[in-house]
């Protein structure tokens, strides 16, 4: 596998000069100045391509080259987004970039309720409450018929939540779930509202009506278009799988499970349409078996992230040490280099230790815990070489 990290453009703290020191091999970034469905030109990409050959590195993977909502929900300016994708991905192909990661999550990327889970030695994880998240769609954004979608036990513990939850956990859980972990809604306060909750709410109305069957209609829709530029430029597109893969916020997702995965390469059965396969996502559902999906889909797995998680009573999840947990990154290190070998892989989110708190990364990407993380991954792919070496698997 590529040892690739994910950075975010010139403006990271964290410098590619400090990525060569660790082992670093590829870069996965993206021009993230450019507004989602803006062309993304051939001279922005070829100058932060060339900026990144500088320091001995290559740009690996596209993570990610947005898709705009409108392409998700069907709207009307959806045409006219699809072919400006077109052209970014026709313009990447041309600059020798070609693996190219999006998702097709309607509205909200992926979603935490903690970003500083305390552990016991410390350092600090991303964590999913199924009760604070309950409690954010039905207390704060008082969704019209959330109460649906959980049980009476459910129902009395948010109840019970709203008697001491303060002001300031409030804000933080708002802070958590629409701002600092999605990128497109700022925390301004406007005309006596909560300005993320309104938008939010202004977003999640673009998709009444919009269910699992014509959310996947509206996914053919869009690979159809664009294949025959990946068929030209010989780009891989790969879908990230939804995180966390359940359905939330009356929101459909179609890229949870085993049958979600068959069904979207079926639908467009090109070698380009392919997968990421983020272990981390798929892990925090208990219908998932990483190691079974990875032997099922690593031929048409284009990108690998490597995290893994821990599923806990309730409903909860936390992210767990890259060498734990349901991710078993071991073995699937173990099937990627037998069945496709050579892929690029990140290490995907890393616990906040050693001073990053004070570094103000963006949440899941700081330097010392995924540097941790890297050591521990490099470690079982030294271990799964020595393997195939002496055919031991």
């Amino acid at each position: 596998m590529e040892k690739t990290w994910r950075w975010f453009g010139k403006k990271d703290r964290i410098m590619l000069s400090m990525l060569r020191q660790i082992g670093v091999e590829g870069i996965v970034t993206a021009l993230h100045e450019v507004p989602n469905g803006e062309i993304w030109t051939v001279e922005a990409i070829q100058d932060l391509k060339t900026y990144i050959e500088s320091y001995g590195l290559r740009w690996s993977v596209v993570e990610s080259l947005p898709v705009c909502e409108a392409i998700k929900y069907g709207g009307p300016q959806r045409e006219a987004l699809i072919e400006n994708y077109k052209v970014s991905l026709a313009n990447l192909g041309k600059c020798g970039v070609k693996t190219v990661c999006y998702n097709f999550m309607p509205v909200i990327d992926w979603i935490r309720t903690d970003l500083h889970y305390a552990l016991p030695d410390g350092s600090t994880s991303l964590y999913f409450s199924r009760l604070r998240f309950a409690y954010f769609d039905l207390k704060i954004l008082q969704r019209e018929g959330a109460e649906k979608d959980y049980s009476p036990e459910e129902l009395q513990q948010v109840d019970e939540l709203d008697q001491h939850i303060t002001a300031a956990e409030k804000a933080e859980l708002i802070d958590t779930i629409i701002v600092k972990t999605q990128g497109f809604i700022d925390g301004n306060i406007q005309e006596g509202e909560q300005y993320p909750v309104r938008k939010f709410r202004e977003l999640l109305a673009l998709y009444k009506g919009i269910d699992r069957q014509q959310l996947r209609e509206n996914l053919r829709t869009f690979l159809e278009a664009v294949m025959p530029v990946c068929d030209e430029y010989g780009v891989n597109l790969c879908i990230h799988p939804d995180d966390p893969p359940f359905q939330v916020l009356g929101l459909p997702r179609i890229v949870t499970d085993e049958a979600d995965i068959e069904w979207l390469l079926q639908a467009v059965d090109n070698p380009h349409n392919g997968l990421t396969f983020c272990a981390g996502s798929l892990s925090s559902g208990s219908q998932n078996d990483t190691r079974e999906l990875a032997c099922r889909f690593a031929r048409r797995t284009h990108f690998v992230h490597l995290r893994s998680t821990e599923i806990l009573p309730g409903g909860d999840f936390r992210e767990t040490s890259h060498l734990t947990g349901r991710g078993h990154l071991l073995d699937l290190i173990r099937i990627f280099e037998k069945e496709n070998p050579g892929l690029p892989m990140r290490v995907d989110h890393g616990r906040t230790m050693l001073g990053d708190e004070k570094e103000g990364y963006n949440p899941g990407y700081s330097f010392h815990g995924r540097m941790l993380a890297l050591a521990q991954v490099e470690g079982m792919m030294a271990v799964v070489r020595e393997e195939l070496a002496r055919g031991l698997c």
